[in-house]
């Protein structure tokens, strides 16, 4: 198992990059860099990697909508270079609420896309002449006539960055299972796992190129080991949860609200968003039952935290993601570098 956590959403980038390289330190061994609707995630990448030493830099995530495949190819590849092979190229959809309310961009055939994205940023970093006709037109047809295909200019560090992808419908999870080297769940509960997605990876494994090996995966959630700060990070799992099931999406077109219903709580799921969307966020997050809490997150005593750190591997995680609530961050995730397997 590796440890990642998350550069954290921040006014000032270079305290959050500071705090990474102490983490880097303690034993941390990924962080994944977001991009929703805040600072860019290549500035942050490109900064990390300059900060950084062995520590593996992810995109978590470059929604699809907002960049071209080939650009994304290109950065992907320079941030690699910079970083002597250490970036990771997380994927995703974002939702509409972000691509249509903040990009403006149509939010269409996300399955489509997400696919055909993997399919050029590898034929980008393998220094092919770029010719796909899909929903991603390259060359241009019907434009000036003038376009032809052409290949990425540098010889890439890598020609096989790994790509991961955040997915939470069939599909797209069964796609991601395919052909992604690592798979970004938004919250792994790893006795629903099963229940939850084992058809769907299950389909798409069936399909996978073994040379990708085998899939790797993100789990695990709010970290508090002080029994001090037990409280204070509930109530922050409480309120981001509540955030993303019962805000990040109308009702029925919300992918976290529908993972928490597959995942048992059904009831629990649309109260939380009745209330979310009511004006009432407040109420929605004390609205997450205790048993979602306790599942979803590792907050609690040592041997609380070790049971769940193997249920995870159990779960087939290979990466425990953590958001440390502390004030001493580097102890603790070098205390929990300890119990991985």
């Amino acid at each position: 198992m590796k440890l990642s956590t998350q550069l954290p959403y921040s006014d000032d980038p270079v305290a959050g990059a500071t705090r990474i390289v102490e983490l880097e330190k303690a034993g941390l061994d990924v962080v994944w860099v977001a991009e929703a609707y805040s600072y860019d995630a290549v500035s942050l990448m490109g900064f990390l990697a300059a900060r950084t030493e062995r520590l593996e830099i992810g995109s978590g995530i470059l929604p699809i909508y907002s960049r071209t495949p080939t650009l994304t190819a290109m950065t992907a590849a320079g941030l690699d270079a910079l970083s002597g092979g250490r970036a990771l190229l997380g994927l995703g959809t974002s939702g509409p609420q972000v691509i249509e309310g903040f990009h403006g961009v149509p939010f269409d055939k996300p399955v489509t896309r997400t696919r055909e994205v993997i399919e050029i940023c590898r034929q980008v970093w393998r220094r092919e002449k770029i010719d796909h006709h899909g929903l991603y037109d390259i060359p241009l047809s019907g434009g000036t006539g003038l376009g032809k295909p052409l290949k990425l200019i540098n010889h890439p560090l890598r020609e096989r960055i790994p790509i991961w992808v955040a997915a939470l419908g069939d599909r797209n999870v069964e796609m991601t299972a395919e052909l992604a080297e690592g798979w970004l769940p938004h919250v792994v509960v790893p006795e629903r796992m099963e229940q939850a997605f084992g058809d769907t990876l299950r389909a798409g494994a069936a399909k996978r190129d073994p040379a990708l090996g085998p899939l790797q995966m993100t789990g695990g959630g709010f970290l508090a080991l002080e029994e001090e700060m037990w409280e204070p990070a509930r109530q922050a799992a409480r309120g981001m949860y509540a955030l993303y099931v019962g805000g990040m999406g109308a009702r029925g077109k919300n992918f976290y609200n529908t993972v928490m219903q597959r995942q048992g709580w059904g009831d629990a799921a649309k109260l939380v968003q009745d209330l979310y969307l009511d004006g009432k966020p407040q109420e929605a997050a004390a609205a997450l039952p205790d048993e979602f809490i306790d599942q979803a997150t590792l907050i609690g005593p040592p041997s609380f935290v070790k049971e769940r750190i193997a249920a995870l591997h159990e779960a087939g995680i290979t990466h425990l993601q953590v958001n440390a609530v502390t004030n001493d961050a580097p102890k603790i995730l070098g205390q929990v570098r300890e119990w991985l397997p």
